[in-house]
């Protein structure tokens, strides 16, 4: 069935819950999430990134979650929460809703890096 951006990010952003930064800093506290960005790197280079947060780009997310793959990044395990954030909030929804195709489990949304971290008193941390 033909399906549109839109639609797919309705789907993600039903499937993956959004969470606040405030949440966001208690889940890496107490249950030891990791935070993914999923910016390209030159826009973390521009505007940096959340301390702590590792780096794992859209196009390498399936790659680095698949702990069969070569690429497998040791961050990411089903059994661990994972806080997904990026610009704006579309591709963080639509890598949550990848991530959870995937058994992934405790996924969240954080939403954009400046509308929803930074504005909301975030740490940033220069790259």
């Amino acid at each position: 069935m033909p399906t549109n951006v839109k639609d797919m990010l309705a789907a993600a952003n039903a499937e993956v819950p959004r969470i606040s930064a405030d949440e966001a800093h208690r889940m890496v506290k107490e249950q030891n999430a990791v935070i993914v960005d999923v910016r390209d790197p030159a826009e973390l280079a521009a505007a940096g990134k959340i301390p702590g947060s590792v780096n794992i780009p859209r196009g390498m997310l399936e790659f680095r979650a698949d702990a069969t793959s070569q690429y497998h990044d040791a961050n990411l395990s089903p059994d661990r929460p994972i806080i997904l954030h990026c610009a704006s909030g579309g591709r963080s929804a639509l890598s949550g809703a990848t991530l959870r195709q995937m058994g992934y489990t405790n996924v969240h949304n954080l939403g954009g890096f400046k509308p929803d971290w930074v504005d909301a008193g975030g740490e940033v941390e220069k790259v």
